[in-house]
């Protein structure tokens, strides 16, 4: 990997072999969350659901992004941040046929290049944090190059019970039509100040996953040929019922008990994210 600086924020690890060119980036300057930049995720599936909140988002001043847990009369909810949104999530019109709301206008979309975070796990089991790249339209046509594919860069939903993160690729939707090679399971290493790198290496060849400067995994295809959105999401387990660290037939709509264990305050934090694009 080669260093790349940016004046008074950590260096990026970029893959090494390829020159790069910073595209895109936010370092959390200031003490106010870039809403030119970010969107919240507050509907899923087309109904607005209970665990996803535009509260809890917190800019310290010191160039760091806190997305905090939040608990009220036993209900939790975390912030899910993102530069687009799937078309899926958003509300029907009720007085039209068609089954989705009116596009939301991205903030930020892209094709190919790397996608990095520097990021701080949160300390309590119950909830996860990802770092991912989605399409607006993923499975709604049977060759996924032209209707998008799920990159998983970084999720932690594992990483309380055994100790490691995963990343990979998800394509077809959601439904009979899903695929997915199988995420990389990666070891988690804690470092001594606790901050890590995540990244993928998106091109036309494939996806290259690394971690705190590491290649952990690689993907020839299916590739992605659409621009996608980034997010940075957190989730309370439980209120989509079995999945995650809730068990199975956990009812929908309720906090799995994992949930319910955590010590509050508690957070996800974010240093930077910053997408390059490879130069000849």
């Amino acid at each position: 990997m080669q260093p790349h600086e940016i004046e008074g924020h950590a260096d990026s690890l970029l893959p090494s072999g390829k020159k790069w060119k910073l595209a895109w980036h936010d370092e959390f300057d200031g003490v106010v969350l870039d809403e030119t930049k970010w969107s919240f995720r507050r509907n899923f599936w087309g109904k607005p659901f209970p665990a996803f909140t535009d509260q809890g988002v917190v800019l310290d001043g010191k160039s760091h992004l806190q997305l905090h847990l939040l608990e009220k009369d036993g209900e939790y909810c975390s912030p899910h941040l993102q530069t687009g949104s799937l078309t899926y999530d958003i509300p029907k019109d009720s007085e039209g046929f068609w089954p989705f709301g009116k596009r939301q206008a991205p903030k930020f979309m892209h094709r190919f290049g790397y996608y990095e975070i520097r990021c701080r796990m949160n300390k309590c089991d119950g909830w996860h944090a990802a770092f991912w790249l989605q399409s607006p339209s993923i499975g709604a046509a049977p060759d996924p190059r032209y209707c998008g594919v799920e990159c998983d860069i970084m999720e932690n939903y594992k990483l309380f019970q055994e100790n490691i993160l995963l990343c990979g690729n998800i394509w077809g939707g959601y439904g009979k039509d899903h695929q997915s090679h199988g995420h990389f399971r990666v070891p988690f290493k804690e470092t001594p100040d606790g901050w890590h790198h995540y990244g993928v290496d998106w091109s036309t060849n494939g996806y290259v996953f690394y971690a705190d400067g590491q290649k952990v995994g690689e993907v020839g295809g299916p590739v992605s040929q659409v621009e996608q959105f980034i997010l940075v999401s957190t989730e309370c387990h439980g209120y989509r019922g079995p999945g995650f660290t809730a068990p199975g037939k956990h009812p929908i709509g309720v906090p799995c008990e994992l949930l319910k264990k955590a010590v509050l305050p508690d957070y996800f934090e974010v240093d930077f994210v910053r997408v390059y694009d490879e130069i000849a």
